[in-house]
């Protein structure tokens, strides 16, 4: 399995079905996959992220599927298998949870060992919406634990809404909710967002606060943004890698490998 004949099969297998155009999930674009020492260096685009990202995967050292780990009959079948554990890794947040670091102006992403955003005993998600519901009524349950859900409503209704997060105790229950983020755009092609509200109840661990902002960058740039501002000025936001703006904010660039 490992003979360079062998690795130049799963090689061009890979590629077949990682660079065709609608491959592994909705948002992925493959860029090239290129053999890299003992293993293959995934290239991709996701969603409208401004980064480009990169991923190794090892060749094959037995005919086993990377994603259930059974046998595999061919660097056909392997390759496919790659497919559908991609499509796994993305759809549950593989770019948003992956260590990262820049190379050669791309992302390369590390899930081994990576830990969970939020700290334990918290999760962090998106703040569910109706549609079909008053901008008025949204996030009412936050709201009845003392959250001021008043700007994110107010983006609502003027359609400037891009992301809204919320923060609760991880637990059978899923309360109670202890901080929110929300984000709004500021242009109308959508490429500047604004970090409106970063907020946890008091005696909440800051690490809460920390996910909250880096997952609400994280969003966004995936929606598209280029950079976000923001005229909040706390500690966890110059983790997250905000910098003085000359107007006295906040501001970060989300390309990653510029």
């Amino acid at each position: 399995m490992t003979a360079e004949w062998f690795r130049a099969d799963v090689l061009a297998a890979v590629r077949a079905r990682l660079l065709r155009p609608g491959a592994v999930t909705a948002g992925f674009a493959g860029v090239e996959v290129v053999a890299e020492g003992d293993g293959m260096l995934v290239a991709f685009r996701w969603r409208r992220d401004p980064n480009t990202y990169a991923l190794r995967i090892g060749f094959p050292a037995a005919p086993e599927s990377a994603w259930t780990g059974l046998p595999v009959s061919s660097a056909a079948e392997w390759a496919c298998d790659v497919e559908f554990l991609l499509m796994e890794e993305l759809d549950t947040g593989l770019v948003r949870r992956s260590r990262r670091t820049v190379r050669d102006g791309r992302v390369l992403l590390d899930t081994r060992d990576a830990p969970d955003v939020w700290p334990a005993g918290y999760f962090v998600g998106e703040v569910p919406l109706d549609d079909d519901a008053p901008a008025a009524d949204a996030g009412f349950w936050l709201a009845r634990e003392g959250l001021d859900v008043g700007v994110p409503r107010r983006l609502i209704a003027e359609a400037r809404l891009a992301c809204w997060l919320q923060a609760y105790v991880d637990n059978a229950r899923g309360k109670p909710f202890v901080g929110h983020a929300a984000a709004s755009w500021e242009d109308e092609r959508h490429t500047l967002a604004r970090l409106d509200v970063l907020y946890v109840l008091p005696g909440v661990p800051a690490g809460v606060r920390l996910a909250l902002a880096l997952l609400a960058v994280r969003e966004v740039a995936e929606a598209g943004a280029l950079g976000v501002v923001t005229a909040i000025d706390v500690s966890e936001l110059r983790e997250v890698g905000f910098g003085s703006a000359g107007d006295g904010g906040l501001v970060l660039r989300t390309r990653s490998g510029a």
